[in-house]
């Protein structure tokens, strides 16, 4: 299967990994400025399956959710900056504020997500899609001290 996946491949690729009867864990995010706690957290979802799928939000949406002066990446560079790690098996863009379409087309076993969330403060259309599939959520403890918000202040100050 390819690594990087487009929105049109989700559902063949979640059909391939679910007929071999393997754990496909979907987790995603923006992923600005890459750092330990990102590493840790996508080995740590990673474990949780047989292969991990990352949603990295498009530039557009990054700007949307973080504002104006970000990202500090283009999609494309942080999407081939997280296939060359070891624990990340693909990696798709999506364009909108919530992942809930790419629940949709993948139906993962797994939807990891970070300590920054609760199962109660994920966005309800999400959880909607994760029921609809039966998809296990997982919520992966944070790395204290590092966040790409903290970065991006260290550097202007």
């Amino acid at each position: 299967m390819e690594r990087f996946v487009t929105q049109d491949q989700l559902v063949s690729l979640g059909e391939f990994y679910r007929q071999k009867g393997k754990r496909l864990v979907l987790t995603n995010g923006c992923f600005d400025l890459l750092h330990t706690g990102h590493v840790r957290y996508l080995q740590q979802a990673r474990a949780l399956g047989d292969a991990l799928l990352v949603a990295v939000n498009s530039d557009r949406s990054v700007q949307e959710l973080k504002g104006p002066t970000r990202p500090l990446n283009s999609e494309q560079d942080r999407t081939e900056v997280l296939a060359a790690l070891r624990c990340v098996d693909h990696v798709a863009i999506f364009d909108e504020m919530r992942v809930t379409e790419v629940i949709k087309k993948l139906q993962p076993s797994i939807y990891a997500k970070g300590g920054d969330y609760t199962i109660e403060t994920l966005d309800a259309t999400e959880r909607e899609a994760l029921n609809a599939c039966g998809a296990e959520v997982k919520i992966l403890p944070l790395v204290p001290g590092r966040s790409t918000t903290r970065l991006i202040d260290q550097m202007s100050s």
